[in-house]
């Protein structure tokens, strides 16, 4: 699942809500799967991960950071992006800031393991699960166009998942596709 250099179905779901050519940051992003992905789209990808031989991989995708986001500043304070993408990933005080990233219809696509996961395999500390609702109660000054708290099986895991957009600027209310075209 995440060691793959397949993107998440859940990423390649709500790919397309993300503005054409908008810049995408990947937060934690491994290998860069998802890099990968959104630069095949066209879009101009900045990755961040603390493990600098997996973010080898992605060299040459894009931007690329190694950074240890947990310990240190965040490195993207300031800067905005039309698509943030979280997977397999949390450290709660970083909700902020990755929210902050988000540029005026910009798009968070975001799927970490959940509580009930513990039953099933690793990761099982409550540190590195999400609580009932609790990603979608992160996420509520975002509109949502999906989310999902449920279990998944191969592999076995608990998860939940959201797709949500930042509003525009602008009085007209936003179309988001529930399906790609």
């Amino acid at each position: 699942m995440h060691d793959s250099q397949i993107p998440s179905n859940w990423v390649r779901r709500w790919a397309h809500l993300v503005p054409a050519g908008g810049a995408v940051l990947d937060v934690a992003c491994g290998q860069g799967r998802h890099l990968r992905h959104f630069a095949q789209r066209g879009h101009p990808v900045t990755g961040v991960d603390r493990d600098a031989a997996s973010l080898a991989h992605a060299q040459g995708l894009g931007e690329t950071l190694v950074a240890d986001i947990e310990n240190g500043p965040w490195p993207f304070s300031g800067r905005s992006f039309a698509g943030v993408v979280v997977t397999n990933y949390l450290w709660r005080p970083l909700l902020p800031a990755i929210l902050g990233c988000i540029g005026p219809g910009g798009v968070l696509i975001y799927e970490t393991f959940a509580a009930g996961n513990e039953t099933v395999g690793k990761p099982s500390r409550p540190d590195f699960l999400l609580a009932p609702g609790e990603l979608l109660r992160a996420c509520e000054a975002l509109r949502v166009v999906a989310y999902e708290d449920g279990f998944l099986q191969g592999p076995d895991r608990f998860v939940q998942r959201i797709a949500a957009v930042r509003a525009q600027p602008t009085a007209a209310p936003a179309r988001h596709a529930l399906e790609a075209a």
